[in-house]
């Protein structure tokens, strides 16, 4: 009397021979998605592009990778955003009143330090003689240096004209306090009078420059030296050195 067939799972073919290789399903474009929101989603900071690729196999679509998870994010309560060339998690614009605190502003910019601030951003490289020309009037004392204080503000080179003054310009931390990418998205002359901020009668040829992107310093700017490494209360008001004779 034969025997009933059995049915017996078979093992999986070994294809070394055939030359093709069985990929672990934890190596897929998915697996790759999960890594990178992890990593987004435990960092305290933004992270570059380059950075998330070293947790990543070589090869990876890191860029893909990423608006695919921002495409992800776009309608929920948390968004990837991209803050000065770097990616961060943020909570969505429209929940921001949810874990709004009201506190105490321990320290608040004044008019002037707003101005100059605003120039800065606008004009940079610029000058602290540049930034009195535009103003109208001399800067006080410690205003700048409240400003590369904070953290918004820094001093770029050194101008190629006598004298040789410093150039300021802003910080990736201003961009990330503003939600920019990078400079050039500072609003324009019409994003302005949309908002109140310029007056509807602007005066004939006003224009509002168009700030540029970069750390690479200007034709007309040298690298900064070791004395402007030296700690701020140890520069004069002009931006010049202690010591330094001025122009």
């Amino acid at each position: 009397m034969s025997q009933p067939a059995m049915n017996v799972a078979e093992e999986p073919e070994n294809n070394e021979e055939s030359g093709v290789v069985a990929i672990h399903p934890r190596a897929d474009r998915s697996h790759h998605l999960r890594i990178v929101e992890a990593l987004l989603f435990a960092s305290g900071e933004a992270l570059s592009a380059a950075q998330l690729a070293k947790h990543l196999p070589d090869g990876a679509d890191i860029e893909g990778l990423l608006l695919d998870l921002k495409a992800n994010y776009q309608n929920r309560g948390v968004n990837l955003v991209q803050v000065s060339g770097k990616w961060m998690m943020r909570t969505a614009d429209d929940l921001s009143f949810l874990l709004r605190r009201e506190t105490v502003e321990q320290k608040r910019l004044s008019k002037a330090a707003l101005e100059t601030l605003a120039i800065v951003a606008y004009h940079q490289p610029v000058t602290r003689a540049e930034i009195e020309d535009i103003r109208g009037v001399a800067i006080s004392k410690g205003t700048l240096d409240m400003l590369l204080e904070i953290g918004w503000v820094r001093m770029r080179g050194r101008r190629r004209t006598p004298g040789r003054p410093v150039t300021y310009g802003t910080t990736e931390a201003f961009l990330v306090q503003f939600g920019l990418n990078d400079p050039g998205d500072l609003p324009g002359v019409q994003e302005l009078k949309g908002a109140g901020l310029l007056d509807a009668n602007l005066p004939p040829g006003f224009d509002v420059p168009a700030p540029r992107a970069g750390d690479d310093l200007m034709p007309d700017e040298d690298p900064l030296e070791a004395e402007d490494q030296m700690p701020l209360e140890m520069h004069l008001p002009d931006g010049t050195a202690e010591g330094e004779d001025k122009a």
